[in-house]
């Protein structure tokens, strides 16, 4: 069949956009690069493309890097083959980017949705790493495709080659979603805000690895758990710590007694319900009271109900430990996605197209099984709220490290496995 042949015809581009963008990870709104060059290659393409503001809602954004980490990445970035003209208009973080293929036939509009931020975790540089060793490991510090996305990005541009060769196969029109700052959960919201999909009747997001073999699929994940995550500042008072310790305000007991709160949660009665404070930093001194605290905080249910639940009495716990030294806490959300689950009618769609590549050994049409959060279920419940059908897949591969480890790799034959499932689910939906 056509597809395969294209297919196999890119491997060698897959692997090549792949390690460029290994190589050159990017975190989230930082991804200047990785964008320009995903703009620049679907303009080449012949694809409608739009970014920044135009598919970003500047205040929905969560997580935003402070303003000089935003323009020292964005010199950066020039400095190592970002595209000017792109980056005008992505600067102070606002790197979506939307492909549009209309093929100027009746037809549903589908839209597929692939991330492209990287971690802030320092990639392994020894010889037991196969992409140092090969020498496409990140040459920006303490940042790393330790998930999947810089294949994930590659596979969003495949299906854009493969898609546009076929253009006059197709009916309908295609959006090619590239999202920034997936991990912790904090880009998705801003293009769902900016309207990107609200004229989408099918929608499928996608993520490679996870646990599942190479060759098989999950057409439908519904595991995912909604989660909010905060940032606490505990406001003190610092004094003495042996000549005057009443006049101190103990921001550092504050924060210690809300940790100790938030793990005394009750959990819900109707579901999965998860918190977890991963980061408390106190103080300044051994003999002085601690004027301030700072803590990392998430919360996660196996619904959004659930999830609100946990949130509202971290809420609680946060603030009646700080009053009870009277300290004061400041609360941000720096992060936050909702549960979602796939359309039942859409992942037998997915899952018969996958039954018909050759690489493909097994399909399992839904799983169920709670895991992490994904914010691509805003762009999920925002089309299913408006009459259309939302899956999230998941291309299996076998992983040298788990996902968020500085030895993460994968078989970089999933690239193309994963290409050619999306290419055929992509034309039984057009013709629907």
């Amino acid at each position: 069949m056509f597809i395969k042949q294209s297919v196999d015809n890119l491997q060698h581009q897959l692997q090549q956009w792949r390690r460029d963008f290994h190589k050159h990870a990017e975190s989230g709104f930082l991804e200047l690069r990785t964008a320009s060059i995903v703009a620049t290659t679907l303009e080449q393409l012949g694809y409608a493309v739009s970014v920044g503001k135009e598919v970003m809602s500047r205040e929905d954004r969560m997580g935003v890097p402070a303003t000089d980490i935003l323009e020292r990445h964005e010199k950066w970035a020039l400095e190592h083959g970002a595209e000017t003209r792109w980056v005008e208009k992505m600067t102070g973080g606002m790197t979506g980017v939307v492909g549009i293929l209309d093929t100027g036939r009746p037809g549903p509009i589908v839209a597929f949705r692939v991330d492209m931020d990287a971690l802030d975790i320092q990639e392994d540089l020894t010889d037991a790493h196969l992409p140092f060793k090969e020498g496409f490991a990140s040459v920006n510090d303490n940042m790393m495709h330790a998930c999947g996305h810089d294949g994930h990005t590659s596979i969003g541009l495949g299906l854009a080659t493969i898609l546009m060769q076929e253009k006059e196969n197709l009916k309908g029109t295609i959006k090619l979603i590239f999202q920034p700052a997936e991990e912790g959960t904090r880009g998705a919201k801003s293009m769902t805000e900016a309207g990107v999909v609200d004229d989408v009747d099918y929608f499928i997001a996608t993520h490679i690895g996870l646990g599942i073999p190479l060759g098989e699929i999950v057409a439908g994940d519904g595991g995912f758990l909604a989660t909010t995550k905060l940032d606490v500042e505990f406001k003190g008072l610092a004094s003495h710590a042996g000549g005057k310790p009443n006049e101190g305000k103990n921001a550092l007991m504050a924060a210690s007694t809300a940790v100790l709160g938030l793990y005394g949660i009750p959990r819900h009665s109707e579901g999965a319900s998860r918190v977890n404070v991963g980061v408390l930093n106190a103080g300044s001194g051994r003999n002085i009271i601690a004027p301030n605290a700072f803590m990392k905080v998430e919360t996660r249910g196996v619904t959004s109900e659930i999830n609100d639940y946990i949130r509202e009495q971290a809420f609680q716990v946060i603030h009646g430990a700080a009053a009870m030294y009277g300290t004061t806490a400041t609360i941000d959300i720096v992060g936050e996605a909702m549960s979602s689950m796939p359309s039942e009618e859409l992942v037998k769609i997915v899952a018969n197209a996958a039954r018909k590549s050759e690489a493909i050994s097994n399909v399992t049409e839904m799983n169920l099984q709670p895991s992490g959060s994904e914010d691509a279920t805003y762009f999920m419940e925002r089309v299913k709220n408006r009459g259309g059908l939302a899956t999230y897949t998941i291309i299996g591969s076998p992983l040298a490290a788990g996902h968020h480890n500085e030895r993460f790799d994968y078989d970089e034959k999933v690239l193309s496995i994963a290409v050619d499932v999306l290419a055929r689910t992509a034309f039984e939906l057009s013709n629907k």
